[in-house]
C-alpha cells in the first residue's frame, strides 16, 4: 500500500513538472516573439523616419518650427484661460440686455435724462449720411472694414505716436473693441479689462457683420450731455435728426466719440470746433474728401443749440438704470420696456456736489496729488439724493462711487466699536489702554507713532487709535489665546457690518479692524445709515415710482421695496453716535462741523495715503466722500480729516438748507459752542430753515440782517475762490491745516490709518 502511494506521488510530481516546463516555454517564446516583432517595428519606424532626416539650415528650420508649435500650443492654452472670463460676460440675449427705454425724473418730477434704447431715435444705417460715417471712421478706425476686431497696425501706429509725444495722443482700440466695452464691460482702465475687450471684439466680429457692428456702435456710444447714440446726440446738440446734419455738424459729432465731455459744444464750443477741424483733416488724409470739399465746412463751422446751462446727472443715471434693469430681470416690471421712473435725485444738490468736488480738485488736487473723488449723499431713509462717481464723466464713465473697491481705513472702525458695545463688555466711558500690540509678526502703529496710555473708549475713537481697534477685536472674542480670540472677535465685527448693510464681502485678516478690506462708497453710506436712523437698516434705493408707457404704476418703493428693520439696539446706537459726534467736535474730523446741527462721522486714511475718506451723518442725511487715484498711486499726505471732511461739510451745509433738522439719536442738541450754535440758529431763522431751536428774542429785522450777512459772506467766499491769482503771487494753494496738531511726516507707517 505504501509502495502504491509513493508511486502515485511521483507520477503527480512528474506531471506537475511537465506543466511548469510547458508554461515556462510559453512565456519565453511569447517574450521572444514580442521582442522580435517590436524590434522589427522599431527598425521599420526608424527606416521611415530616416526619410525625414534633415541637416544644416533645414534642420535649424525644422527645430524652430517645432519650438514654435510647442510655444503656440502653450499660448493657446493661456489664451483660452484668458478668454473664458471674457466670454462669461456674454449671454444668449446679450443684444437685448439694454432694450429698456427709460425716462428718468428727479424727486420733483422734472426730466433729468434717459437711458437704454430710445425707440423713437432709431435711424437705419443706410439713412445716415455717408460723410457722417466716413468722419467717424477717419477719426476712430480707418481700417475698420479690413481688420478682424483687433488692428495690430493701428495699435503699433498709436504706440509710435504716443511715444513721440511722450503721452497719450492716439488710441489703439478699434470700433469693435469700443463696442465690446460699451456692451459688456466697465470703463475701468485695467489690463484685465483690455484683455477681455480684445477677446470680445474678435467674438463680435464672428457673430455680427461689419454693418451691424457699426450700427450698434453708432447707437450706443456715449456722446456727452446725457445722450447715447449719434441720433440722440444730433437732436441734443443741433435739434435735428442725424439724417439732416451738414458736413460741419457731422465732423463735430464725430469728434465727440473720443472725449464727449471735453469736446461737448455746449460746454466748450472752441474746443469742439477745433476738434471738428481735426476730423475734417482726417477725412482728407483718409482720402474720403478733398481739400476743396471741406473748405465750406471750415469756413462755416457748426452752430449748436445753446444748452450751456443744462447738465446731466450721469453718475446717478447709470446707477439708477442698473437698478431698473435688475427689477426688470427679476420680473417685477412684467413685460414692459418703455418706462418712466421718478427718482430720489435732488438735481440742485447733485450739481452742487459736482461743483464742490471739481473746485476742491482744482484747488488742492495738484498739491495733494489727488486726481479723483467720489461722493454719495443719502437720506436717512435710504433714498439716494446725489452721486458723484468721478471728476469727469466724459473722460471716464467708471463710477467710483458704486463700482470701485477701495480700502476704507479708519472709517471702518465704527463697526469695530459697535461690535464692542454690542458685546456688553464696553461702554463709551470704559478705560482702554493704548499701547503696542502684536498679532503674530504684525504690529500696528498709530498715526504719528504716539501712544496715549489709558484713555476712555470715546477718546480712542476720536483720536482714531489703531492699536485700540485691534485690541478690541481681541477683547470681544471668545476662546483661549490672543490669536483665537482675535479671530472670533473679527467674526463678530464682520457680522455687525453685514447686519448694518455692508454688502461687500469682507476678508477676515488681522488687518480688518483698521479697514484694509475693500468696500464701495455707496455700501459704506448705506451701512452708516443705521447710525442716522437710531438702529434701523434702510436699504439704499434710487426709484420711488416706476410707470409704464400707458401710465400704469408698476412699482412703488413704499409698497414693493424692502422695508426698514431694526438691526441694532437703539440704546447702543445712541451711545455710538455720541462717540462719533465727538470725532467731529473734538477729534480728527473737526473740519466737518456743521454750525447748529449735530453730526457724527469718521475719517479714514489708508496705508501710504492711497485713499482718504470721510463718512458722516446727521439726523437727516448721510454723506460719504472718498479721494484717491485710479491707479492706487499714493497721494501727498492727504488725510480724511482734510479735503474729504471739507468736501462733506460744504455739501452737507447746502443739503440742510430749507429742511427741518431732525435730532441725531444719542445727541440731544448741537454740541458746538454757544456762540456758534446761536449764530447757526439765527441764520436758519433768517433763511426759513425751520430750526426748532432758533431764539424767539430776535426781531424780524435782526433775523433778516443776519441772513443777509450770511449770504454776503458765502458770495464773497465763492468769489475769492474763483478770482485768479495776481501776478507774482504764489500759484501753490495752501493746504488745509491738520487736525489734532499732529505734525506731518514723510515716513509712512505700515498699515496705519486715520
Amino acid at each position: 500500500m505504501q509502495v502504491f502511494s509513493e508511486l502515485k506521488n511521483s507520477m503527480f510530481m512528474r506531471k506537475l513538472r511537465r506543466r511548469m516546463l510547458a508554461f515556462d516555454s510559453w512565456i519565453n517564446s511569447t517574450l521572444y516573439d514580442n521582442g522580435q516583432r517590436s524590434r522589427e517595428r522599431y527598425t521599420a519606424f526608424s527606416a521611415f523616419m530616416d526619410r525625414f532626416h534633415v541637416s544644416g539650415y533645414a534642420k535649424a528650420a525644422v527645430e524652430a518650427g517645432s519650438e514654435a508649435m510647442t510655444i503656440g500650443l502653450a499660448g493657446s492654452v493661456v489664451m483660452l484661460a484668458l478668454a473664458v472670463p471674457a466670454f462669461n460676460a456674454t449671454s444668449d440675449d446679450w443684444l437685448k440686455q439694454q432694450d429698456l427705454a427709460v425716462t428718468f425724473l428727479d424727486r420733483y418730477g422734472q426730466e433729468i435724462g434717459r437711458r437704454g434704447i430710445r425707440h423713437d431715435d432709431s435711424v437705419p444705417l443706410e439713412q445716415i449720411p455717408e460723410y457722417q460715417i466716413n468722419a467717424l471712421l477717419a477719426t476712430e478706425d480707418r481700417r475698420f472694414w479690413s481688420h478682424y476686431g483687433i488692428d495690430p497696425i493701428g495699435t503699433l501706429r498709436a504706440l509710435s505716436a504716443n511715444a513721440r509725444a511722450s503721452g497719450v495722443v492716439q488710441g489703439g482700440s478699434t470700433l469693435t473693441q469700443q463696442l465690446a466695452k460699451n456692451l459688456f464691460l466697465s470703463s475701468e482702465r485695467t489690463i484685465d479689462r483690455k484683455i477681455k475687450e480684445a477677446f470680445l471684439a474678435v467674438w463680435l466680429e464672428f457673430r455680427l457683420s461689419k454693418h451691424e457692428i457699426l450700427k450698434l456702435y453708432l447707437d450706443r456710444a456715449y456722446m456727452g450731455g446725457g445722450a447715447f447714440g449719434i441720433q440722440a446726440a444730433s437732436k441734443f446738440y443741433f435739434n435735428k435728426s442725424v439724417r439732416d446734419v451738414t458736413l460741419a455738424e457731422a465732423a463735430m459729432l464725430a469728434g465727440l466719440f473720443k472725449a464727449p465731455t471735453r469736446y461737448a459744444p455746449h460746454i466748450n464750443l472752441p474746443a469742439a470746433r477745433a476738434r471738428a477741424n481735426d476730423v475734417l483733416e482726417n477725412m482728407v488724409e483718409a482720402n474720403f474728401l478733398t481739400e476743396g470739399q471741406i473748405y465750406a465746412a471750415r469756413k462755416n463751422p457748426a452752430q449748436p443749440v445753446d444748452r450751456q446751462h443744462q447738465s446731466s446727472p450721469d453718475w446717478f443715471l447709470d446707477w439708477a438704470f442698473t437698478q431698473i434693469r435688475n427689477l426688470a430681470r427679476d420680473g417685477k416690471l412684467g413685460t414692459h420696456r418703455v418706462l418712466t421712473v421718478r427718482t430720489t435725485l435732488d438735481s440742485g444738490l447733485q450739481k452742487h456736489a459736482q461743483d464742490v468736488v471739481e473746485n476742491n480738485l482744482r484747488l488742492y488736487g495738484k498739491s495733494y496729488n489727488a486726481r479723483q473723488a467720489a461722493v454719495v449723499i443719502m437720506e436717512s431713509s435710504g433714498a439716494i439724493r446725489a452721486i458723484v462717481g468721478g471728476r469727469d464723466y466724459g473722460g471716464s464713465q467708471f463710477n467710483r462711487a458704486t463700482d470701485a473697491m477701495r480700502q476704507p481705513g479708519s472709517s471702518f472702525k465704527p463697526f469695530v466699536y459697535m461690535a464692542a458695545l454690542l458685546s456688553g463688555r464696553f461702554k463709551p466711558e470704559t478705560i482702554v489702554r493704548d499701547a503696542p500690540i502684536c498679532l503674530g509678526n504684525w504690529c500696528p502703529k498709530n498715526y504719528g507713532g504716539r501712544y496715549y496710555g489709558r484713555v476712555p473708549l470715546k477718546t480712542a475713537l476720536a483720536r482714531s487709535l489703531n492699536t485700540v481697534a485691534v485690541k478690541l477685536s481681541v477683547d470681544i472674542g471668545d476662546g483661549r489665546g490672543a490669536w483665537t480670540r482675535a479671530k472670533s472677535g473679527r467674526a463678530k465685527i464682520i457680522d455687525t457690518a453685514r447686519r448694518m448693510g455692508l454688502k461687500t464681502t469682507l476678508k477676515d485678516t488681522v488687518h480688518l479692524p483698521i479697514g484694509v478690506s475693500e468696500v464701495t462708497v455707496i455700501d459704506m453710506a448705506g451701512a452708516y445709515g443705521v447710525f442716522a436712523t437710531g438702529g434701523k437698516q434702510t436699504p439704499v434705493f434710487g426709484a420711488t415710482e416706476i410707470r409704464s408707457s400707458t401710465g400704469e404704476v408698476l412699482y412703488r418703493q413704499d409698497r414693493d421695496g424692502p422695508k426698514p428693520r431694526y438691526v441694532i439696539n437703539p440704546n447702543q446706537v445712541a451711545a455710538m453716535n455720541g462717540m462719533l459726534n465727538a470725532v467731529v467736535e473734538q477729534g480728527t474730523a473737526r473740519r466737518a462741523r456743521l454750525p447748529g446741527i449735530a453730526a457724527g462721522g469718521k475719517t479714514g486714511t489708508t496705508n501710504a495715503y492711497r485713499d482718504a475718506w470721510f463718512m458722516g451723518f446727521t439726523g437727516n442725511i448721510v454723506g460719504a466722500v472718498w479721494y484717491g487715484n485710479d491707479n492706487y498711486q499714493s497721494m501727498n499726505n492727504m488725510t480724511g480729516g482734510s479735503i474729504p471732511a471739507q468736501t462733506w461739510q460744504e455739501i452737507m451745509t447746502y443739503a440742510h438748507k430749507g429742511i427741518e433738522i431732525k435730532p441725531l439719536p444719542g445727541v440731544s442738541h448741537p454740541p458746538a459752542s454757544e456762540d456758534i450754535a446761536r449764530l447757526g440758529a439765527n441764520a436758519n431763522a433768517a433763511s426759513g430753515r425751520g430750526n426748532p431751536q432758533r431764539p424767539a428774542t430776535l426781531s424780524r429785522g435782526t433775523k433778516a440782517m443776519l441772513g443777509n450777512i450770511e449770504s454776503l459772506m458765502r458770495t464773497s467766499t465763492t468769489r475769492m475762490r474763483e478770482t485768479p491769482v495776481r501776478r507774482g503771487a504764489s500759484m501753490q494753494p495752501r493746504k488745509p491745516f491738520e487736525t489734532l496738531g499732529t505734525k506731518r511726516t514723510a515716513k509712512v507707517q505700515a498699515f496705519t490709518s486715520r
